[in-house]
């Protein structure tokens, strides 16, 4: 009876073994059709993309990841459905797409280009500058973003240039606002406006009608000494500018144009003259 026993105990634990060798094996075979079923998904949307439908193809993207999201194809067919839309112009189903990204994949090797594509679909919706403030301000914190945190970058180099542009916009943001304050004869935002152009936008192409309207706008208000120092800094900074020449005639002829002229270097506007803005 002992032996009988044994053997039993024997058999039981053998099934056991058998049952759990079973089970893996089942998991793994499931685990790669798993795998395989999402590749085909995947591969169909890129058939898709290829052939323009990106709806259809961010469908197909979007049930690959759900399908093995575990899976490096996951993040994957998440940028892929992000470019899809920004490459037809979805801009705000892009965005969703790489918001969900950079929340999901941290720390992935491609979250720079996840940003830079995002910084991208807000700048290509600037369309008016004296509306389109909010996209301004986004793609500019992106822009800055990539180029602070990835800047040995192709996509930081861009950046940079993107950047300069955006500054361009602002101040001729700045520049439009002020121009309806001058019409409404609203002297003191006008200058303040035009103040703002110098300070913060000093290397755009605004700066030198800036200056002479702020020449034009103190002398208008009787602040002579405040429209002799802006013009000064107008002539130091660009002698050979037509508004130079406007804010020369704007002046008496008792101010010198010799003290205007005068330039030593190529310094940019606030770095010598600080002193006169604070």
């Amino acid at each position: 009876m002992k032996f009988k026993l044994k053997h039993y105990y024997i058999i039981i634990f053998l099934l056991l073994i058998s049952c759990s060798n079973d089970e893996k094996k089942v998991e793994v075979l499931k685990e790669k059709s798993l795998e395989a079923q999402m590749i085909e998904v995947y591969n169909q949307g890129m058939e898709e993309f290829e052939r323009g439908d990106v709806i259809y193809a961010g469908k197909k993207f979007s049930e690959a990841e759900l399908l093995y999201p575990q899976s490096e194809w996951a993040s994957k067919a998440v940028l892929m459905s992000a470019y899809g839309y920004f490459s037809q112009g979805y801009y705000n189903d892009a965005i969703n797409d790489l918001e969900r990204f950079l929340k999901k994949y941290k720390n992935h090797p491609q979250t720079d280009y996840a940003y830079y594509l995002l910084a991208l679909c807000h700048y290509d919706q600037i369309i008016d500058e004296k509306k389109d403030l909010n996209q301004i301000l986004l793609s500019q914190k992106y822009f800055n973003y990539i180029v602070k945190n990835y800047p040995n970058t192709d996509y930081a180099l861009d950046s940079k240039y993107k950047l300069d542009f955006i500054l361009e916009i602002m101040a001729s943001k700045e520049m439009y606002l002020a121009r309806y304050y001058v019409q409404r004869e609203k002297w003191i935002p006008a200058i303040n406006r035009f103040k703002r152009i110098i300070k913060e936008y000093d290397t755009t192409i605004y700066v030198e009608e800036a200056l002479h309207r702020l020449v034009e706008l103190h002398y208008k208000v009787g602040l002579i000494e405040e429209a002799e120092k802006y013009a000064f800094l107008l002539g130091y900074n660009y002698k050979s500018s037509k508004w130079y020449e406007e804010s020369y005639k704007i002046l008496n002829s008792d101010y010198k144009k010799e003290k205007l002229v005068k330039k030593d270097d190529k310094e940019t506007i606030l770095k010598k003259f600080k002193k006169l803005f604070k």
